[in-house]
């Protein structure tokens, strides 16, 4: 005779994901801190993406959950594997080079329950110093701020901490180093690639999810008291440091990122930068960067894919009672 059947488990407040490729040497660091956090139930998961550096075991030391996927999928294919592998109200993206202080989710959490219209929100990140991510006096990021050309940035990035971005305000993009979602505002937010795009692979792909939350009427909100420390390796300055295989998917996704949000007047009023720009990165990858050239061909090659996708994303439903100026 069958026994009463199980209680449903009630979701935790948080599932912190941590995508992994062969960051074995800095998952003691991000796991550790994630499962330290404090003032909500939450839930830690690593998902790895085919890491031979022991990533999983290290993982398993600490008693975390792990998703082993049989291939490197891409870090955005492997958050939505996370994703779809907890329950939760709410869900932080962490980075594994970026270490939290304990009360970072919880901070957030508070400011996001009194928000019901917050999708998002990041909180302050500053640059983190050596293996065990000290924290610096110089900011990672504030936040992501757009430009009706498409260019996103990461707010405050590489400027000194002392006195800037302190107040909490809302913000256009919450930094996937350590972003936090609404579970509710991700699934709102779902296309046929993922919460996150797939197509994206690495790179670019917070920047797509907070304009896509964006403009269906989802807030950010900047929350300056929870702090995080992130060891940032890929920045402008450092291109030719950079691995091709990045270098390739940030040329691709900078197409992209616009193919996916862009509107057409956004398009229109910022045509010639935009194409001054433009003819600049094809420019360079003519010459001094030809292992980007391929990213060209992937977008001709899908192109009617990518606009079917575009149609898409323009049909999902808006927040309601968000304000036309979303």
């Amino acid at each position: 005779m069958n026994g009463p059947p199980e209680p449903r488990r009630r979701p935790v407040d948080v599932a912190i994901i941590v995508v992994s490729y062969n960051d074995a040497a800095d998952l003691p660091i991000s796991l550790a801190s994630a499962l330290a956090q404090r003032g909500v139930s939450r839930e830690v998961l690593l998902v790895d993406n085919a890491s031979a550096d022991g990533s999983r075991a290290e993982a398993a030391r600490l008693g975390v959950r792990v998703v082993a996927l049989p291939e490197n999928t891409g870090f955005a294919a492997a958050m939505n594997a996370g994703i779809d592998a907890t329950e939760s109200r709410y869900v932080l993206a962490l980075n594994p080079d970026c270490r939290l202080e304990p009360d970072f989710a919880a901070t957030i959490v508070a400011r996001m329950d009194a928000r019901p219209d917050a999708g998002s929100a990041s909180g302050r990140l500053l640059r983190g110093d050596g293996p065990d991510l000290r924290p610096s006096g110089v900011l990672d990021s504030a936040g992501i701020v757009f430009r009706p050309s498409g260019r996103h940035f990461d707010r405050g990035a590489g400027e000194p901490a002392a006195g800037r971005y302190e107040r909490e305000e809302e913000i256009e993009g919450a930094s996937g180093a350590a972003g936090l979602y609404r579970r509710d505002a991700l699934g709102a937010a779902r296309i046929s690639t993922g919460f996150f795009d797939a197509d994206f692979f690495l790179y670019r792909e917070d920047a797509d999810l907070a304009w896509r939350l964006r403009n269906l009427g989802w807030r950010c909100l900047y929350v300056p008291g929870a702090l995080a420390y992130h060891r940032r390796r890929n920045l402008p300055e450092r291109r030719r440091q950079m691995t091709a295989a990045v270098n390739l998917h940030s040329v691709k996704n900078r197409f992209l990122l616009r193919i996916n949000n862009q509107s057409g007047g956004d398009a229109f009023r910022t045509l010639l930068p935009t194409l001054a720009r433009d003819l600049l990165v094809i420019g360079a990858c003519l010459t001094v960067e030809r292992s980007s050239l391929p990213a060209f061909r992937w977008l001709w090659q899908n192109r009617k894919r990518l606009w079917s996708k575009r149609r898409e994303i323009q049909t999902l439903p808006r927040l309601q009672g968000a304000t036309a100026d979303s």
